[in-house]
């Protein structure tokens, strides 16, 4: 078989096959099997009737010939892929323009690529993840929250303050609504928690014991809540003096110094694991995000959506949950949740078109050899021969697809080394704290 491809407008590549009198008679030998399986024939057992009883009997070689053709023809345009090397994204539209009826078989397959787009600002790209550093205030807070153990509350009479406790006499209703309004007393409210609605958290600093607040709140789904508060006693937390005499009596360490700096070392072990694995996700997204959207074929997104969807239906099954059930618990509508899941792809699809245009633009392709090793490991991992996943990516059309994902481990490599970190104040993050293993520490 002969194989030739070029290039047409629009991301579309035009292959010429030649398929050769061995390949052919293989492929006519392959669909006389497959009949003779199917065919009855008086005095032969299906699959024992010989190929001119089996020809004579299904209405000549021509019959046979557009049979081998039907069948062996996806086949032929896989390993053409794999001759020529081209990354087709679609179904190709293919005519057959010669030897279809006999001698050499020659079709044409008009089939669209995936584009290369241009990518420009990864030389600089900043990524913000969350700090591996710890702050000060954060040591004081989780310190607090050993002290609260121990507080005591106490009345005030001052404004309200975030952390107090409010008593009140609180009351729901939806407006236009026909449900009885929801009604509680006595109900204690953390002020700053957000348990009621963001804006009474807003709206309530600075009131008195004696007053009374009233907040309309979105509820979602273009519904609103008022919430009408009475707001009868307001008490403060007062937590006891740190000191050495109370670590050692409420805590395990002997002193308060020996304390903080034990909170500082499990604190910062854990924010630098929280670091390390967010860094990974928020860098490709940061790349993706350098990708035109009007660049993004919608095959791909379509193929990518379709997948997910399949995904999250084999997972819902092996929780023996219906598509259903899983919309009614999770809120959503059939829309919405195909609307998440497509936006979900289109990333995914940006990210894959920029890994590849990353590839080529540092000159990261592998060599044949590191295409090899990863493929001898590939092998190992599913318990097969490496020859047959060669052959096998070779007669399915995914020779381009395997080394094409070898590339994309060296571009994640190089993203990792040479993207700069940052925390949420845009302050450069040390890259030799994100290097750090914390897994021995944490299980200790």
């Amino acid at each position: 078989m002969r194989a030739t491809s070029s290039t047409l407008d629009n991301n579309r590549i035009k292959l010429v096959v030649e398929v050769d009198e061995v390949d052919m008679s293989a492929a006519l030998d392959a669909a006389a099997a497959t009949l003779a399986q199917q065919v009855t024939v008086k005095g032969f057992r299906k699959g024992k009737v010989p190929k001119q009883v089996l020809i004579a009997n299904i209405g000549g070689p021509a019959v046979l010939r557009s049979e081998a053709i039907r069948e062996s023809l996806p086949d032929f345009y896989a390993r053409a892929i794999s001759e020529t090397m081209i990354d087709p994204i679609g179904q190709p539209d293919v005519t057959i323009t010669a030897g279809e009826e006999e001698g050499v078989l020659v079709f044409e397959a008009d089939v669209e690529v995936r584009p290369e787009v241009s990518l420009s600002g990864y030389q600089s790209l900043r990524v913000t993840i969350p700090s591996p550093v710890v702050g000060d205030d954060e040591i004081e807070a989780q310190i607090n929250r050993f002290r609260e153990t121990d507080a005591v509350l106490e009345d005030v009479e001052r404004p309200i303050i975030t952390g107090d406790l409010v008593n009140m006499d609180i009351r729901a209703e939806q407006p236009g609504s026909d449900a009885e309004p929801l009604e509680m007393s006595d109900f204690m409210y953390t002020v700053g928690s957000g348990s009621i609605a963001p804006e009474v958290d807003e709206l309530i600093l600075g009131l008195r014991a004696g007053e009374e607040l009233t907040v309309t709140a979105n509820a979602g789904a273009g519904t609103n809540v008022v919430y009408t508060m009475r707001l009868k006693q307001v008490k403060e937390r007062i937590l006891p003096d740190l000191t050495d005499e109370w670590v050692e009596e409420n805590t395990e360490w002997p002193t308060v110094d020996e304390m903080r700096d034990a909170v500082l070392a499990q604190m910062s072990k854990m924010k630098v694991v929280e670091a390390q694995m967010s860094q990974r996700d928020a860098m490709l997204v940061a790349l993706g995000d350098l990708v035109a959207d009007d660049v993004v074929p919608e095959v791909l997104v379509d193929a990518e959506t379709n997948d997910r969807m399949h995904d999250l239906g084999h997972r819902l099954a092996q929780q023996k949950m219906n598509l259903e059930q899983f919309l009614q618990a999770t809120g959503q509508t059939p829309d919405q949740l195909l609307a998440a899941v497509r936006a979900d792809a289109h990333r995914a699809v940006k990210i894959d078109l920029a890994l590849r245009a990353l590839v080529k633009a540092e000159g990261l392709e592998p060599t044949p050899e590191v295409v090899e090793e990863e493929l001898v490991k590939t092998a190992e991992s599913m318990s097969v021969p490496a020859d047959t996943l060669r052959d096998n990516l070779y007669q399915t059309g995914r020779v381009v697809a395997f080394q094409a994902e070898v590339a994309k481990v060296k571009a994640n490599e190089w993203l990792s080394e040479n993207v700069t970190f940052v925390d949420h104040l845009g302050v450069v993050i040390d890259r030799e704290l994100l290097r750090a293993d914390q897994s021995t520490d944490l299980d200790a």
